[in-house]
């Protein structure tokens, strides 16, 4: 995967080619199946005896929601670089297994873009052959989802997918996820979607890709 870092890295023409890749696959970002919860995404892609990877865990809600809840039989582990937290791992440099899937929330865009493709480039590093990359970053098209200190790239669909290609996975899936109460949420999706598509303002706070690395 060096070979392909370093030249996504310096060559734009590199990404425009994968992002045209995506949006022939997925030609309109407001054709994208709005779902509720990444967590039902998780749940349709995972596999009893799956060896799980949390990168960004935090306060490690998925463990309980997968595990301790026994919604899945998988293997879980974490990784969070706050000290502060319980976790498997502190860094990826402490990991030396590998993984049928990686789940990686609200992370990439705290990232520069060259530290966001080196993790991602670490990621497939970390996966076994067919494993899966499920990753969430906020929705460029949202009015104000991306406007937090912390944040310091802003990724269309297209881009992130592109890049993932660059990198050696199949995007299988992109979804816009958007959770809210029932009849607000009936609303926006039947009723207000083409006005949000006219003035390209969108109320899913976040896209979610689901990644395979080829085998």
């Amino acid at each position: 995967m060096k070979n392909a870092l370093e030249t996504l890295k310096t060559s734009w023409s590199t990404l425009y080619k994968t992002r045209r890749e995506i949006q022939r696959n997925f030609p309109d970002f407001w054709d994208l199946r709005v779902r509720k919860k990444h967590l039902d995404v998780i749940i349709e892609e995972i596999k009893a005896g799956d060896n799980i990877l949390d990168i960004g865990s935090s306060t490690r809600e998925l463990r309980h929601r997968l595990v301790d809840d026994r919604v899945c039989q998988v293997s879980y582990k974490s990784m969070d670089i706050d000290r502060e937290t319980k976790q498997d791992y502190y860094s990826l440099g402490q990991i030396k297994e590998q993984f049928n899937m990686v789940f990686l929330f609200e992370v990439i865009e705290h990232l520069t873009f060259e530290d966001g493709v080196q993790l991602l480039s670490n990621i497939h590093n970390l996966l076994l052959p067919g494993g899966k990359l499920i990753l969430t970053t906020p929705n460029a098209f949202h009015p104000n989802r991306y406007w937090e200190y912390s944040h310091k790239v802003s990724y269309r669909y297209d881009e992130i997918g592109g890049i993932l290609i660059s990198l050696g996975f199949r995007v299988k899936s992109i979804f816009r996820i958007y959770n809210d109460a029932f009849f607000r949420r009936l609303f926006r999706i039947l009723v207000a979607a083409p006005v949000h598509k006219y003035f390209s303002v969108d109320f899913a706070k976040s896209i979610l890709v689901v990644a395979i690395k080829e085998e």
